[in-house]
């Protein structure tokens, strides 16, 4: 094994170790069997909330131990994999045994730095087009697609709760929930001001257009979280969903919106299928926002949970110029890649450990 080989296996076993520490695997351990013996009992179930969130928990702590345990294991055997490999005069697979160890530890690393008190949950996106007319419509769901893309690549199921068509081309915002363990934490850090610069295909003579998009991104409210929210506070109103061009999506009135007027939010909900699960489904969202808004208000930090910015000019998080070069950049991290197709089809896990890094360092 060469001496570079080698340093690459140490640098590994150290950034495996720092994990375990930052872990601590003995508590996760201690924690499983707690669980174990709560889910063992028989009367658990006589509480189904409580049952499955004691069951969700067992099984998160008991993946999340085997993970590590599993990237020690394959670590402590590569040096013999190598031994092997000198012996057949073929390193193809200890090599490639190698880079695949050095992505998953980074890609553990980079989870260990979700630590906030809502990282761990599932995420509510909503994505709303700002400057830049039609072009901007067309750009918002551009980025639905992308979010979508990522999602699905990485087996996370959406929901989409609601869509709200442009006229002419794209949509003026939209709500969807990406299900999955720490997809808040991940996902959070897309918060902000996203900039398109192209030709504009709406443009007859071709000219370049620069246009805006806001991303904001929640946790989905638990029923510990405790957000009430009296029947007198909201008014609800019930409409026809409906698809691009005004097409009827169903012939009832099941859509709903929902308005909390001590705040003047309002939120929507079009895609199940009857009023009442519409109705659950906005007052999820609804919950989401005055959590964030709690927390907002109990840190006095504007910006601790939404994006709380605009979309336009001089508030850009990044940038994706499709002219007249090629490159998507973030302005945070700094962190750039040249092809802007392979990250608009939803590769966005690079700008994901980026920002995640960003943020551990900022509030370090």
């Amino acid at each position: 094994m060469n001496p570079d080989t080698s340093n690459r296996i140490q640098s590994l076993e150290q950034t495996l170790t720092t994990i375990e520490k930052v872990m601590d695997l003995d508590e996760m351990d201690a924690r499983a069997r707690e669980l174990e013996q709560q889910a063992a009992d028989p009367s658990l179930w006589d509480d189904p909330e409580h049952a499955q969130s004691v069951t969700t928990e067992l099984s998160s702590v008991q993946a999340r131990v085997r993970r590590v345990r599993s990237l020690r294991q394959r670590i402590d055997d590569l040096p013999v994999m190598y031994e092997l490999a000198a012996e057949e005069g073929d390193y193809t697979l200890a090599e490639d045994e190698l880079a695949d160890l050095t992505t998953a530890v980074e890609t553990l690393e980079v989870t260990t730095m979700l630590s906030g008190e809502y990282d761990q949950r599932e995420a509510v996106v909503n994505i709303r087009s700002g400057a830049g007319g039609v072009d901007a419509a067309d750009w918002a769901e551009m980025l639905m697609r992308m979010y979508i893309r990522w999602a699905e690549k990485n087996g996370h199921k959406v929901d989409v709760y609601d869509i709200s068509y442009a006229e002419e081309a794209g949509i003026k915002s939209a709500t969807f929930v990406v299900h999955g363990e720490y997809m808040y934490g991940q996902l959070s850090v897309e918060q902000g001001a996203h900039r398109l610069v192209r030709i504009s295909p709406f443009d007859n003579q071709g000219r370049r257009q620069t246009s805006f998009a806001e991303v904001e991104v929640l946790p989905v409210v638990e029923k510990t979280d405790h957000i009430d929210i009296p029947d007198s506070e909201i008014r609800i109103d019930v409409y026809r969903s409906s698809g691009p061009g005004g097409q009827s999506v169903n012939t009832t009135d099941s859509a709903v919106r929902i308005t909390h007027e001590p705040t003047g939010i309002v939120v929507t909900c079009q895609n199940e299928k009857s009023q009442i699960q519409n109705k659950a489904s906005a007052m999820n969202v609804l919950q989401s926002k005055l959590l964030e808004r709690k927390r907002q208000e109990e840190k006095a930090e504007l910006d601790a949970l939404g994006a709380g910015g605009n979309a336009s000019w001089g508030n850009q998080m990044r940038s994706y110029v499709l002219h007249p070069y090629q490159m998507v950049k973030d302005l945070r991290t700094n962190y750039e890649v040249g092809d802007p197709q392979k990250v608009l089809d939803g590769d966005i896990d690079g700008f994901l450990e980026s920002g995640i890094r960003w943020r551990s360092t900022e509030s370090a």
